[in-house]
């Protein structure tokens, strides 16, 4: 009687411990209509804050028909392999002050701060127009890090060269999700001027794709919790084997006792 006590338990704490389909996939929630479905979306423009790194070039057609760059420097050399190091981005980009402004070869000073991409592109373009007939700019922002921490399977700082990241990509970048991660109660930690703020957000509910955390900005953290019952998975192993050698040894005294009584 006390061995199939003793499985039952075991048995009762092994289909506890297993985890519902619906906790392990993303946006379940949504209808089951094979009709696609749409959600509004407001794609932020980011704003250049200080201590971002812009990367700029000016290009324009000399009197032999070739190309030059105006903001010559040592990215003219190899400026791919630059582009794909980080610690190089301090070489290559230009760095916006504490006044919110970079200071650029021929162009001089530039008030950056608060100013989207393309707004910076545009107002190095007029000042660039000034001194040189047909110079091209082109901009990209080439600070924009985050953080994946906590239960992924790949945690830690990733750079994204595009203009825009969602919080899947982020997730998606840092492996997914692991074994021990709970996908309803994600926080996203954001840095802002005026302090911290934090958002926690469900990967798991449609509502997201229209949250103003669904779009990463620059320098964010995304923590992904640890299901309540991580710790006792972690030691499942252990704690088998104790069922097991304590199920032997009552097994063992039983059968001693058994064979005592009968002799």
């Amino acid at each position: 009687m006390k061995i199939k006590s003793a499985a039952v338990v075991a048995l009762i704490v092994f289909i506890s411990s297993c985890t519902n389909t619906e906790k392990l996939t993303y946006l379940n929630n949504l209808p089951e209509s094979s009709e696609p479905q749409y959600f509004p979306m407001d794609i932020p423009d980011y704003r250049v804050q200080y201590r971002d790194i812009l990367y700029i070039t000016v290009k324009a057609m000399n009197a032999e028909g070739s190309v030059d760059d105006l903001l010559q420097g040592i990215r003219s050399v190899n400026q791919s392999a630059y582009l794909n190091s980080e610690s190089s981005q301090f070489i290559i980009g230009y760095t916006v002050e504490m006044d919110g402004t970079i200071l650029l070869p021929v162009v001089g000073k530039v008030n950056v701060k608060d100013k989207t991409i393309r707004e910076v592109r545009e107002l190095v373009q007029q000042k660039v127009d000034i001194s040189f007939n047909n110079a091209f700019v082109e901009t990209k922002l080439l600070s924009f890090k985050f953080t994946v921490l906590g239960e992924a399977r790949s945690p830690g700082s990733y750079i994204n060269y595009n203009n825009y990241l969602t919080v899947f990509e982020a997730v998606g970048r840092a492996g997914g999700v692991g074994d021990f991660g709970r996908r309803d109660r994600v926080l996203v930690v954001r840095p802002t001027d005026g302090g911290t703020k934090t958002y926690i957000i469900n990967l798991q509910d449609k509502d997201l794709l229209t949250s103003e955390a669904y779009f990463l900005q620059p320098n964010d953290v995304v923590i992904i919790e640890p299901v309540k019952h991580k710790i006792f998975n972690m030691n499942l192993p252990t704690f088998s084997f104790i069922v097991v050698s304590v199920t032997s040894t009552i097994t063992t005294l039983l059968l001693l006792l058994n064979y005592f009584e009968t002799n």
